[in-house]
């Protein structure tokens, strides 16, 4: 299987991790709930990437990664990248600004690094799972690695 840029980034910065394939039904667009059925994994411990746009003038990205059981909290991830607002991003500036298509967007190995938060509730877990840059694909990793590859602080941002 050819490297996707999150599971390049990974081995070039020797982070412990683990693969984790799956398939990908193209007609589902819950990706996260249907890869902790597909991976038989608590949805507690797979966390989506999401990107939000915080820009008063004009867009300005940003990612909130959040528990796949859960919903990102938009003032709460505002307050977390210290900005006024947050609103989604536009789909289109997504893939263009990160290289992934949705379902698929990793927090590791964009094409362009953009702040990023992490939901508290990942400490919780000695590992969690986040995407490996396309659907069908998890990467199993420490909190801890995800936060410090990603330049990521944690806080409270789910709900």
């Amino acid at each position: 299987m050819a490297g996707t840029p999150a599971t390049l980034a990974l081995d070039a910065a020797g982070v412990v991790h683990r693969l984790h394939p799956y398939a990908h039904d193209p007609a589902n667009r819950h990706y996260g709930e249907e890869a902790a059925e597909a991976l038989g994994v608590d949805p507690l411990r797979i966390f989506k990437t999401l990107v939000v746009d915080i820009g008063a003038a004009r867009p300005e990205l940003a990612v909130a990664v959040v528990p796949v059981s859960g919903q990102l909290n938009l003032k709460l991830v505002a307050t977390a990248l210290g900005a006024k607002r947050a609103a989604m991003a536009d789909p289109a500036l997504v893939a263009r600004t990160t290289g992934y298509v949705l379902g698929g967007v990793s927090p590791i190995g964009q094409k362009v690094s953009l702040p990023t938060v992490i939901d508290e509730t990942a400490q919780l877990w000695d590992t969690i799972y986040v995407s490996a840059g396309k659907r069908g694909l998890q990467v199993e990793l420490s909190p801890a690695d995800l936060a410090r590859l990603s330049c990521a602080a944690f806080a409270d941002i789910a709900r």
